[in-house]
């Protein structure tokens, strides 16, 4: 099974986000953004957006926070921010975009 991105359940988005992932010292939290560019859950009005559900051969995880951002009256973007909440949360998320990143050609820099 492939590593997905959907904001309507069963279809995958193609754009590849930009991802910031920040953590506490003590590894017991942390926060990821997601933010796409001119994602095509935008240029399909008849699909709603419910989510960002991130799915692969261990299940899914999933997040209410998203927002579309909008220029000129048009929206532009969607930034989606899902919050771990303890460190087995942390590492499963970690699982997840390791297999995304490496199906997407991402690379991973450390700040």
């Amino acid at each position: 099974m492939v590593a997905s991105i959907q904001f309507s359940r069963g279809i995958d988005e193609a754009v590849v986000p930009d991802v910031r992932v920040t953590r506490s010292p003590d590894g017991s939290n942390g926060t990821a953004t997601f933010y796409f560019q001119n994602p095509n859950a935008l240029s399909s009005p008849t699909e709603e957006i419910t989510g960002m559900y991130l799915v692969d051969e261990e299940g899914e995880i999933s997040t209410r926070e998203v927002k579309a951002k909008f220029v000129n009256g048009q929206p532009e973007a969607l930034e989606a921010v899902y919050i771990m909440r303890s460190q087995q949360e942390f590492e499963r998320f970690v699982r997840f975009m390791d297999r995304y990143a490496e199906q997407n050609g991402l690379g991973f820099s450390k700040s």
